[in-house]
């Protein structure tokens, strides 16, 4: 009989705690070893209960999720899974910067057995609790004060790139955000954005990002006109392309391999429209979306970016994408802002004309 995984809930609700304990303990794979009303209970309770994973609330008295997330990464690493209502921004904001203190990822808090979406939440909450026990997490060290380092264009040939698109999963919104703050300013091309985060966050992710990043970041809007220098985060539940007439592109379609914004939709888009004039980056996360697209845009010339397993969180989606054979370079976190700066370091001056895209 396969060992149960050991679970640790922490909530400040005594009511929103019982609901996620009775979520996990219907689960006969995972077993809730121990409760905690504050983060400074959740901190002593992951020494005392040692659990494989920990689920979460943000807003907290005494400490709240983040400097709790922080203690424990530090002292004692857990795969954490933050719950959050997500009701304003400064919950979002704070579940944000959770995860770049280790937090895993992030889920919306069940709302209830009477809500419509309850079943679909609480199987989201279980099976990503059990996805997370197999992160191999690493201790943290206390947080100082830091100094974005703005990436200089670096060594690899110059291309005329038009347009950059990243996607990520697990362990994204802090490589984003690492990325995006190390960037020259006004980029001369737009950059697109495919992450897998549950779809009440999205616009959350558009928002902190554009509050750490000197970039402007904003969530996708159909029909948009593509400007250089600008970031734009794929929306939840639409996939995010792009047209021939240089604008953005937001469809319904299916799911792709289970994800709708899938990262495979935004890499065909860029690769039809854009071919060789488009770079493509895969980051951290799990499973293989974007792989079969960053195929087609190498195939069609486009420069195909990775991270690297040292720096990934989880190497699952840069692994499969360089199983392709399309990965024209396996690049460390720190220095993906600078492989980007150095792609398109022979692309126009930013202006205000519309962007021109490839004609076939």
């Amino acid at each position: 009989m396969t060992a149960q995984l050991r679970v640790l809930v922490v909530d400040d609700s005594a009511s929103s705690r019982r609901l996620l304990v009775d979520i996990l303990d219907r689960d006969p794979d995972l077993l809730v070893a121990g409760e905690a009303g504050d983060g400074d209970e959740a901190v002593r309770q992951a020494e005392r209960v040692r659990p494989e994973v920990i689920v979460m609330d943000v807003l907290m008295p005494v400490l709240d999720g983040l400097a709790a997330t922080r203690l424990i990464m530090e002292r004692w690493p857990t795969p954490i899974v933050l719950v959050s209502a997500g009701v304003d921004s400064q919950e979002t904001g704070r579940s944000f910067e959770a995860m770049q203190a280790g937090a895993l990822t992030l889920l919306a808090k069940p709302r209830g057995p009477g809500h419509p979406d309850f079943a679909a939440q609480a199987a989201a909450l279980r099976a990503t609790v059990k996805l997370m026990a197999d992160v191999k997490v690493v201790r943290r060290r206390p947080a100082g004060p830091t100094r974005p380092v703005v990436a200089a264009a670096g060594d690899g040939p110059a291309r005329r790139v038009r347009i950059a698109a990243i996607a990520a999963s697990t362990g994204g919104p802090a490589a984003l955000a690492t990325i995006l703050a190390a960037l020259p300013a006004d980029p001369p091309v737009p950059i697109l954005v495919v992450q897998h985060i549950a779809a009440t966050f999205h616009q959350g992710l558009a928002d902190w990002l554009d509050a750490v990043c000197p970039l402007t970041v904003q969530v996708a809007t159909d029909g948009r006109l593509l400007r250089p220098g600008e970031v734009l985060i794929a929306p939840g539940d639409r996939h995010l392309g792009v047209s021939r007439t240089g604008r953005v592109v937001l469809s319904p379609a299916p799911p792709v391999g289970s994800h709708r914004p899938s990262a495979t939709y935004l890499f065909s888009s860029i690769a039809r429209v854009f071919g060789a004039d488009a770079v493509g980056v895969i980051l951290t996360g799990m499973g293989d979306d974007g792989a079969a697209g960053l195929l087609e845009l190498g195939a069609a010339g486009g420069l195909v970016l990775a991270q690297d397993e040292a720096s990934s969180v989880v190497f699952g989606m840069p692994r499969e994408a360089c199983a392709t054979g399309a990965v024209d370079r396996v690049v460390p976190l720190a220095e993906m802002a600078g492989a980007l700066a150095s792609a398109w370091a022979a692309a126009p001056v930013p202006g205000r004309t519309r962007l021109a895209v490839r004609q076939r």
